[in-house]
């Protein structure tokens, strides 16, 4: 059954998912976000691939902040960049600051805008890319059936997560190092309970301490 437009989930949140549940949880469910260098390079390359001008000419079309629909899927988003060449399916083109990753993330999230560009044109899109700031170079991505069932199956994941509202136990590893949500997440502090809760239990371990040293 189609999902209602009131739940359709953000494209993005699917890379959250696939690089730590709890931090998409933290993002999605309790709503909080901070910013590090990474992330703001990021902001920074997404709002230039956005603010150029969308261009036609004879070898095709360029469209730029694309938004995007599913309704199968239950996500929204936008394109970074989808190229359109005579006689050829649509391309999907997606933006990030780094290298390429060992992970499914970035390709969970073309293939997610290519499954949308699917339900809206009515065309198959076999392939899109992703370019990456480190190397100033696209990879092309091939739609696969693997990687759409990948996709499929983290959607399914990113709204059964929503729908509960609880914040996974933290799973303390080297990506919290680079997670902007460090701060907030406390993931030294155990694995119960959302960012809320564990930072109650800090300040109850805080008071504490004080009572105990009171004369």
């Amino acid at each position: 059954m189609p999902y209602a437009e009131a739940d359709l989930l953000p494209i993005s949140a699917l890379q959250h998912l696939l690089y730590c549940e709890r931090q998409c949880a933290l993002i999605h469910v309790e709503r909080q976000w901070a910013e590090n260098r990474e992330t703001a390079q990021g902001n920074i390359l997404h709002k230039k691939a956005h603010g150029g001008k969308s261009t036609t000419r004879p070898e095709g079309r360029s469209l730029r902040a694309l938004p995007l629909r599913s309704l199968e899927l239950g996500l929204f988003g936008v394109a970074d960049v989808v190229q359109w060449r005579p006689g050829e399916p649509p391309v999907p083109v997606e933006y990030k600051r780094g290298r390429p990753k060992k992970n499914d993330c970035d390709r969970v999230q073309l293939c997610a805008q290519a499954l949308c560009l699917e339900e809206m044109t009515g065309q198959p899109v076999p392939l899109g890319e992703l370019f990456y700031g480190k190397t100033r170079r696209r990879v092309a991505v091939e739609m696969s059936p693997g990687l759409r069932r990948l996709t499929a199956e983290a959607t399914a994941r990113l709204h059964d997560l929503i729908r509960a509202g609880r914040t996974p136990p933290a799973e303390p590893g080297p990506k919290c190092d680079r997670c902007s949500l460090r701060e907030l997440c406390l993931p030294h502090l155990g694995r119960r309970g959302s960012a809320r809760s564990a930072f109650d239990r800090l300040l109850d371990s805080v008071v504490a301490a004080e009572e105990e040293t009171s004369p």
